[in-house]
């Protein structure tokens, strides 16, 4: 039985090919229509992108060599210094050379941050990116990281400030609280002492609340001499004034003593010494070996010059005091009369309960 027409099956669609070559016409005027119509606003902002990099990156090194070469002018001058004869105390090299390279570091960093973080929002922004989230998650993260490494930041900063105000530097005998000693490395973080007895300390300079530097300006150089209550001042004083000249004439001590030595006058008068004291101002750091100097000089004139000094041995033709004998004498004591009530008071009791005699304390109940 033949089928009806409506129900035969439809015959596979065959493609145009006509259709598909004005369907692909289509497209690809479409497309070159596109780039036509963007290409010059895209090369545009593809030359600005790459102006933009160009820039930073030539300015971040103009900058970073700028830098590179005021740090070492900043260190020959100071080696150019250090020959001469108070470069080694008053300007060190390894001083200068740690704290200008860590100013270098500084500066450099901050300045490539400055650059690429300023060439990076540009390009965002060339881009048509909106900065505003990305700004306001940056903030956040900082806010986090600051909280979570607030002391590491806080050294960070404290060695920043320690080293632009040159509060202390390699060399300098500084007092930090915590501890104290010769500086031997300045960090941003980490400032390296080594102590007294050699130990090293690594104190964090976020801890460091006060700072006392022994090395910067001058010091003073105290001596105490201690001389016999019989002796004359006036002789005493034209003894010291000579030491003080010669000392003064003579190297290395003409550099290192930075005023006259003068005798302030007596410090202490007591019954069998008096203490004169005299002073000087030095060069920071030097004012212990002028002090052992000005003691042996002084001990050398006052032995020419006859100036008993308290403690030595006699001076020719002097006789030594003789002891005095009641030294040795123990101060009377109460126990040691038989008869006294603190002997009787301290006797055992006789043993069988005997009856004590008078004089001896009765225990009543």
């Amino acid at each position: 039985m033949p089928w009806p027409a409506a129900h035969l099956p439809l015959a596979a669609a065959t493609p145009d090919p006509a259709a598909s070559v004005q369907e692909a016409h289509e497209s690809v005027t479409n497309a070159a229509s596109f780039i036509e119509e963007n290409w010059a606003g895209w090369l545009y902002l593809g030359l600005k992108i790459l102006l933009i990099v160009v820039i930073a990156m030539a300015l971040r090194s103009v900058v970073r060599k700028s830098l590179t070469k005021l740090i070492t002018r900043m260190n020959r001058g100071a080696e150019a210094v250090e020959g001469t004869a108070l470069g080694g105390l008053l300007v060190n090299a390894e001083r200068r050379r740690q704290r200008s390279e860590a100013i270098g570091s500084v500066l450099r960093s901050v300045a490539s941050f400055l650059i690429l973080g300023t060439a990076s929002l540009m390009v965002l922004g060339a881009l048509d990116i909106n900065l505003g989230p990305l700004l306001a998650s940056a903030g956040v993260a900082g806010v986090a990281i600051g909280f979570g490494a607030r002391n590491l930041v806080t050294d960070f900063l404290s060695g920043v400030f320690m080293i632009l105000e040159d509060q202390y530097g390699v060399g300098d005998k500084v007092d930090a609280g915590v501890a104290s000693g010769e500086v031997v490395e300045v960090g941003l973080r980490v400032t390296k002492l080594r102590g007294d007895n050699g130990e090293i300390w690594y104190v964090r300079n976020g801890e460091i609340k006060r700072i006392g530097n022994l090395s910067q300006g001058w010091a003073t150089a105290t001596v105490d001499v201690q001389v016999k209550p019989t002796e004359s001042l006036p002789r005493i004083r034209e003894v010291v004034a000579g030491v003080a000249d010669a000392m003064a004439k003579e190297t290395p001590w003409d550099e290192r003593l930075w005023g006259p030595v003068e005798v302030l006058g007596l410090d202490e008068v007591l019954l069998a010494s008096m203490t004169v004291k005299v002073s000087a101002k030095t060069m920071p750091g030097q004012q212990f070996s002028v002090e052992r100097e000005l003691r042996w000089r002084i001990k050398e004139a006052f032995d020419e010059a006859g100036i008993g000094i308290v403690g030595g041995l006699p001076a020719a033709g002097e006789e030594e005091p003789a002891a005095d004998p009641a030294a040795s004498v123990a101060p009377p004591s109460a126990l040691a009369n038989p008869t006294s009530p603190q002997s009787q008071a301290t006797a055992p009791i006789p043993p069988g309960g005997g009856v004590p005699s008078a004089g001896a304390p009765r225990i009543t109940k």
